[in-house]
């Protein structure tokens, strides 16, 4: 590593740690030369894949596009920051172990709606009717019909109801 001080080549390592999410590596530098310190970052360079839209044309994999999506569905929904950054972190890591150099907005989007799925399921009703164009109130109807199905009960538990009907029959429930 050459010195940002003098420009000499000979440097050593003083010390190296983990940083960040321990994704990087932070070493300490001294130059051989001028004895002046600094502090270098090492990180994997890795190619997430572009992605295909619908109209065929081809854009950057972008991070912040998938976040405003998840905010937008997540508005004024009670979900942590931090659980949305780790959905965000599982879509980064499914994009890049598909090994591809490119994948499908729409798959993109499936994908982003099993994140939306279990973290909330208002949420992943939001995205779910702009995603796949709900076309009138029947299209809603379904997609809650079939989410109450498929829940446990502890999904049901750590979720706020779907429906106004569904939270009286619990409360009514919990009062027998």
């Amino acid at each position: 590593m050459r010195c940002p001080f003098c420009g000499a080549m000979d440097t050593k390592v003083i010390d190296s740690r983990l940083s960040g999410d321990n994704d990087q590596i932070r070493r300490r530098r001294e130059c051989l030369e001028c004895q002046e310190r600094f502090t270098t970052y090492e990180s994997a360079e890795l190619n997430l894949p572009r992605v295909v839209k619908s109209s065929g044309s081809r854009e950057p994999f972008s991070e912040k596009k998938l976040l405003a999506g998840l905010q937008k569905a997540l508005e004024k929904r009670p979900v942590a920051m931090d659980d949305v950054h780790l959905s965000l972190s599982r879509l980064k890591h499914r994009a890049l172990v598909t090994g591809e150099r490119e994948v499908s907005s729409r798959r993109l989007g499936e994908w982003l709606m099993e994140e939306l799925l279990k973290l909330d399921h208002v949420a992943y009703i939001r995205f779910a009717s702009v995603y796949l164009s709900f076309e009138d109130v029947e299209s809603f109807r379904d997609v809650i019909e079939r989410l109450e199905k498929e829940l446990s009960p502890e999904e049901a538990r750590s979720q706020m109801p779907l429906l106004q009907a569904e939270e009286e029959s619990i409360n009514k429930a919990r009062r027998k």
